[in-house]
């Protein structure tokens, strides 16, 4: 028997093995060379048939090596652009995209298998606009495409690999954005299929979701496995099974998201049930979780969220949301405080119906809490927000301190007992006179407030009050406060009232003490905010609404001083604060008395002396009017510091920065609105004025306002050193329009200095650039104003007389062209004298009536019409010396800077512009 020689038999075995391995080796290295045309043209053409966005790359290359086994088509440097309407910007940007070629496809098939796909260091920015269009519609569906052979093309995946890249979503429809930064993804499936499962796993280092500005998720981390179906066909994904940890939290992800073609089609359903309480925490934003570190947290939690529906935003279509939140037995305690709140229990249940907060249903089945024996009680039921319909049901007996410091709120310190016992139930709507039917008491004793921004405490809070509505309307609801106190600085106040019949306010209320307006604002105000001033007030107000209406005076019993200083006043009717320095109201029954009122508006300055009328209907829900006389001072008044302003505020798109998205906010100025509830007289003087330009001295006159309009009766003021009388109406209609109605008569002023001085004379007489001498006007005039408080010139109607007195007119480019024309040098600067120019204005045309005068042996008439724009149809006739039997007709046509003068009685005829309004 033959012996087997075992060391040859090895020998060998290497020598094949090696010869083997350097085969397929040198097989690798050659075959990517043999079929790199091959595989780079059959991408090419899959790309073209399937994307209609921008691909691009620096340069390919086919290997065995980059992603060892497989063969791999190699894109460097690879762009692939967005949908219209943003096709110019990036929707994917990677180092390398690489692509998993099928080998046997290549030698043996007639089109090439791509069966892996890999990203890395990519950058993937969806982008959607306020529309609802969005940059991810590059795919083109096989029912787009034209009909291809049995065998198929495409993108026939198996797996797909994204590696360290990121992930930005920004919508501004919905204004969601979403980041995913260091997203890892390892899936596999048969990605051929028209609809395919997708088996995989997905890893983020960090995941921001942030919601109008606001953070939601900062920096969480995210584990998952996840099933998913995806339709290539309609785009769309059914997501069947996803267990995802965020930080510690476990939630299951189920439903489905359709691309339609302006919007998506959702279904989400987030699940997370039998988890604790703490591992919810580590989900919250950057903030809880410093608190988190100090903080016992225990108890169970399940929770429900979903969301579905279509949400197109160019239809105004949103989805349904609900959330199901219920804690059983919890318990927190943080910094080991010797109070722990316990037996926390929670069970909420909120829907909202198309992402519409009027269509908000709340219910709070139970939310309650004890530390040690005290405890606190809510059940809330609501439905809608602005008139909403309530079931409240409030109890608490809970010491303020010890609660502050079981929930660790360190940055505000609070101390009391806090005593309610309320019931709710019914409806709120202010416009009908409803409030729910009411009964309850709302009590603090001893309170205690600090915050870091101030370092002194407001102290010995008391509050003591009653609410009740027994029928559910304004007209039976009471509150009575008995009483409130507090001290701030070293400074007591106290107020009691005691208010009934909301419709026909019922009060009785009295007030003492010293509200110091700048520190206080500083205990709750952010720093770098500020407010200055101080209140001290001794008040007893007793009366009925009804009673200051019909003017039953004797019946109301008004009476104390409230003195203020350095208060800043906003309102909605002007864009500017009002500081008032210095004042103090006096109240006698349904007066409300200013004595020597100094204030300040900008650059403006005013001292008040006067009374105000119905206050309080002025100031309750029914905004009464607001009745008043006063005489008004001042040295400095800027009118336009009084225009009303609107903002519009857009917010950029933008691919990295949406915890602080940039804003940019363009101002628009707008006309000066008088609120219809006022019914008060001024009779005011003013040293300086400044309007749009005009410099008015020595202003003077009886102002009044009612019902959103504003009369100047025989008010007089000097320009350019003319006195002007002037009578005026006025009315805001709305922050971009107003009318007007003014008569202006203005004697004797030099036309020279109002050309220079006086930015409108400067545009409807631009003629006078060159003029000297003296005129009077006597003019009425009424339109409209634009948003810039500016006459809008086809609104304008009106008319009067200019009387010249002595004017020198040179250079004056009509009677130049008139000069040139009838060859007479004399007539080329004119001067007039005593001479009355009638005039009318209507849809932006002047008409000139007929009008004589002498120069120089020659007796020129004029007559025609010219528009604000500076068109021109004059008719002229020239008499010549020596008595102007004889003249000469002749037309000026053209413009203002280039009037074109002929021989001959025919022009053009101004067309007239209407306003459109």
């Amino acid at each position: 028997m033959a012996t087997v020689n075992y060391k040859s038999v090895f020998f060998k075995f290497l020598k094949y093995t090696g010869i083997s391995l350097v085969t397929i080796l040198a097989l690798m290295f050659i075959a990517p060379y043999l079929f790199a045309d091959k595989i780079k043209e059959q991408v090419k053409k899959t790309a073209n048939e399937k994307l209609n966005g921008e691909l691009n790359y620096t340069d390919a290359n086919v290997s065995f090596f980059s992603h060892f086994p497989s063969l791999t088509l190699t894109l460097n440097d690879f762009t692939l652009n967005g949908s219209a309407p943003f096709q110019n910007e990036k929707l994917v940007t990677a180092k390398e995209v690489a692509f998993g070629i099928n080998v046997t496809s290549l030698i043996f098939g007639e089109t090439i298998k791509i069966d892996e796909i890999f990203l890395s260091n990519s950058l993937i920015n969806v982008k959607v606009n306020q529309n609802g269009e969005a940059n991810y519609n590059v795919y083109i569906s096989e029912k787009e495409t034209i009909p291809k052979e049995k065998t198929e093309t495409g993108l026939k995946l198996e797996a797909i690999e994204i590696n360290n890249s990121k992930i930005v979503y920004d919508d501004q429809s919905t204004k969601v954005h979403i980041d995913a930064i260091g997203f890892n993804y390892l899936g596999n499936g048969d990605l051929s299929q028209a609809i395919f499962a997708l088996h995989s796993k997905a890893k983020i280092e960090k995941l921001n979701i942030i919601y109008e500005n606001e953070p939601y998720l900062m920096n969480k981390k995210v584990d998952g496995d996840l099933i998913t179906k995806i339709n290539t066909n309609s785009l769309s994904f059914v997501f069947e099974q996803n267990d995802l940890f965020i930080n510690k939290l476990l939630v299951d992800f189920t439903g489905k998201f359709d691309f339609l073609k302006d919007g998506y089609d959702i279904d989400f359903k987030i699940k997370s049930n039998k988890s604790n309480l703490y591992d919810l925490f580590t989900a919250f934003p950057p903030k809880y979780i410093t608190w988190l570190k100090d903080t016992e947290l225990k108890g169970n939690i399940d929770l429900l969220f979903t969301l579905k529906g279509k949400y197109i935003a160019s239809q105004n279509i949103a989805p349904d949301l609900s959330l199901d939140f219920k804690l059983k037995d919890g318990f927190v305690n943080y910094k080991k405080s010797a109070f722990p709140v316990s037996n926390l229990n929670m069970d909420i249940s909120t829907k909202v119906a198309s992402l519409n907060p009027e269509l908000l249903d709340l219910n709070a089945r139970n939310i309650s809490l004890n530390v040690e024996k005290n405890q606190l009680k809510t059940q809330l039921k609501m439905n809608g927000l602005t008139t909403p319909v309530v079931d409240l049901v409030l109890n608490s007996n809970i010491d303020l301190e010890k609660l502050n410091r079981a929930l660790g709120i360190s940055d505000i310190e609070l101390k009391g007992m806090l005593i309610a016992d309320v019931k709710a139930k019914g409806k709120y709507d202010q416009k009908h006179g409803l409030f729910p039917i009411t009964n309850g008491r709302l009590n603090l004793n001893n309170g205690f407030v600090k915050t870091p921004y101030y370092p002194n405490p407001i102290t010995n809070i008391n509050v003591n009050t009653t609410i009740a509505d027994k029928n559910g309307t304004y007209k039976d609801l009471s509150v009575v406060l008995k009483p409130a106190t507090f001290t701030f600085e070293g400074e007591p106040f106290w107020v009691e009232a005691d208010l009934k019949n909301f419709d026909d306010l019922n009060y009785d209320i009295k007030a003492k003490g010293t509200l110091n307006i700048s520190k206080i604002y500083k205990v709750f105000s952010q720093k770098g905010l500020e407010v200055d001033g101080f209140i001290k007030a001794d008040l007893a107000l007793k009366g009925i609404q009804s009673d200051a209406e019909k003017g039953n005076y004797s019946r109301l019993q008004n009476k104390g001083t409230l003195e203020l200083r350095n208060i800043n006043v906003a309102t909605e009717y002007l864009p500017k604060s009002m500081l008032i320095k210095e004042g103090i109201f006096r109240f006698n029954q349904d007066k409300m008395a200013f004595n020597t009122f100094l204030a300040s508006y900008g650059q403006s300055d005013f001292k008040l002396n006067g009374y105000l009328q119905n206050v309080f209907n002025f100031l309750s829900p029914k905004k009464g009017v607001l009745r008043g006389s006063f005489t008004l001072n001042s040295k400095y008044i800027n009118v336009d510091e009084f225009m009303s302003s609107t903002a519009k505020v857009s917010t950029p798109s933008t691919t990295t920065v949406p915890n602080n998205a940039p804003q940019t906010t363009a101002q628009e100025t707008g006309v000066i609105l008088i609120p219809s509830n006022f019914d008060l007289q001024f009779y005011a003087t003013a040293h300086k004025i400044n309007y749009q330009g005009l410099n008015l001295q020595d202003g003077k006159g009886a102002i009044k306002m009612k019902g959103g309009k504003m009369l100047m009766q025989n008010t007089g003021f000097n320009l350019i050193g003319c006195n002007v009388a002037m009578n005026a109406a006025y009315q805001g209609i709305t922050p971009k329009k107003a009318v007007f109605e003014y008569s202006i008569k203005a004697t004797d002023f030099d036309v020279k200095r109002a050309y220079k001085e006086v930015k409108m004379f400067r545009e409807m007489a631009s003629a006078a650039e060159n003029a000297e001498g003296i005129i009077s006007l006597d003019y009425k005039v009424k339109g409209r104003l634009n948003q810039d408080m500016m006459p809008v010139y086809p609104s304008l109607i009106g008319g009067g007389i200019l009387s010249i007195k002595d004017v020198k007119l040179k250079g004056m480019k009509m009677f130049n062209a008139v000069s040139k024309t009838t060859d007479h040098e004399a007539i080329k600067n004119p001067e007039l004298s005593k001479v009355d120019i009638k005039t009318t204005l209507k849809n932006n045309v002047i008409t000139i009536e007929r009008f004589k005068f002498k120069f120089a042996g020659f007796r020129p008439r004029i007559e025609g019409t010219s528009s604000l724009d500076g068109k021109l149809n004059i008719k002229m006739r020239l008499g010549l010396p020596p008595l102007g039997i004889i003249g000469i007709p002749l037309t000026v046509t053209g413009t203002k800077d280039n009037p074109k003068v002929k021989v001959g009685r025919k022009g053009d005829e101004i067309e007239e512009t209407q306003d459109v309004e």
